[in-house]
């Protein structure tokens, strides 16, 4: 039986096989180049201190080394259409994803080695993945989705990077609770990136949904014109700051967490699983609210929920304070993602990648900020406590800013009734 002849439920049945399939497959992607090739550092810092293998000031230029890679990914990925269009082509959205999940194993992989002077090449290099895999999923599978007849389940995708954080926070604590070393910890997240890339590899191929940042000529015809220039660069400018607000908090909440409770505590292994939980919980959570909002002040609810979260463990310096900030700060952070690039699809649809690229760009300028601007305080405070402190009070008001930002966008530039 051919595909014409397969009635309407036939049809929708088949869509739907379809769609669940790609956005299972992006799930594993990006569970494996975010969840892992980004974010497993933050539970494995704690150990890597304990091995004497890096301090704090160390560990803050390792991760800001992977955040400028992401920034230079993203810039990467916005260059690829003026690239394509004087060379004659470039890969698709598909063939790099498949090539950014073979970099994350190896690059994860290569950082067991004791070649401590290589680490922050590797995790540059982790970032300029970690952005190409990012965006390459994004834009394939909510192009096919939307293809599909599903880009609510858009948002599905995004729970990956927070099911990646989830398994690599409760191995981490398993592997300390065994004296694991973090060598032994990197080797084994590599493994476990490789089985992800494997559930995820046969879904992504370039024969539909895969060209960057070009469409074909009726669909641009039909596209409505791209809306203001100052709402599209406030977009931008608020995404940014979403980069500096999560990134401190991320980066370094198991060694807050562990700085603040008494010795022993189970707690500061948690925090991180808990966030990760928050974050696929957030995604999830995403698919269901109507596609008619207006997402500025989605963003704005979600950048007031992350600053919520950062103020807690300021204010709330303890198992429950640490525990509910870090779901606060989980809940929206992919579904940031998720309603920023919906925003920008709506915004200026004819910019494909250049667009998306820059805004993720932003994104990763605000990533670098952090960690050094953490390490500079904690130089000047009296106390890491307070130091610490001082860079989420920084953090969180970004978030606030960001907020603001949304509310005069959406007062501005009313959505038609």
């Amino acid at each position: 039986m051919n595909q014409a002849s397969l009635s309407p439920s036939a049809h929708r049945h088949t869509d739907g096989t379809a769609a669940l399939r790609v956005a299972l497959a992006g799930m594993a992607a990006l569970a494996a180049a975010m969840g892992i090739g980004r974010f497993a550092f933050t539970p494995l810092l704690p150990m890597m201190l304990h091995d004497g293998v890096v301090d704090i000031a160390t560990g803050s230029w390792l991760a800001t080394a992977n955040y400028a890679g992401y920034l230079a990914g993203a810039l990467l990925y916005m260059a690829l259409p003026w690239v394509g269009r004087r060379l004659g082509g470039v890969p698709g959205n598909a063939a790099l994803v498949r090539g950014g999940l073979v970099a994350t194993v190896l690059l994860t992989g290569l950082l067991a080695l004791p070649w401590p002077v290589s680490w922050p090449l590797l995790r540059l290099l982790a970032g300029v993945a970690s952005a190409l895999v990012f965006l390459g999923t994004a834009n394939w599978c909510m192009g096919r989705l939307a293809h599909l007849g599903r880009p609510a389940w858009g948002g599905l995708i995004f729970c990956g990077p927070g099911l990646g954080i989830v398994i690599t926070g409760l191995l981490t604590s398993a592997m300390v609770a065994a004296g694991w070393s973090a060598a032994t910890g990197w080797a084994a997240f590599a493994v476990l990136a490789a089985v992800l890339c494997t559930g995820a590899w046969r879904a992504f191929h370039d024969g539909d949904a895969s060209a960057i940042g070009t469409s074909g000529a009726a669909t641009v015809l039909s596209m409505p014109p791209p809306r203001p220039a100052a709402e599209r660069s406030l977009l931008a400018a608020a995404y940014g700051l979403a980069g500096l607000g999560y990134i401190v908090t991320a980066t370094f909440l198991p060694v807050i967490a562990r700085a603040a409770l008494p010795a022993g505590s189970v707690w500061p292994d948690l925090f991180w699983p808990i966030f990760g939980a928050g974050v696929a919980l957030g995604a999830l959570l995403s698919t269901r609210i109507s596609p008619a909002r207006d997402r500025r002040l989605l963003l704005a609810v979600a950048y007031v929920l992350q600053a919520g979260g950062v103020a807690l463990g300021v204010l709330w310096p303890g198992p429950a304070g640490f525990a509910l900030g870090s779901l606060l700060l989980g809940l929206p952070f992919t579904a940031i993602t998720f309603f920023a690039l919906q925003e920008a699809r709506h915004q200026w649809p004819q910019a494909g990648a250049g667009f998306t690229g820059l805004m993720t760009a932003l994104y990763g300028i605000g990533q670098i900020v952090g960690p050094p601007m953490a390490a500079a305080l904690l130089a000047r405070a009296g106390s890491q406590a307070q130091g610490f402190d001082w860079a989420l009070a920084v953090a969180g008001s970004m978030l606030v800013m960001g907020a603001v930002i949304y509310g005069f966008m959406a007062w501005r530039w009313r959505q038609p009734c």
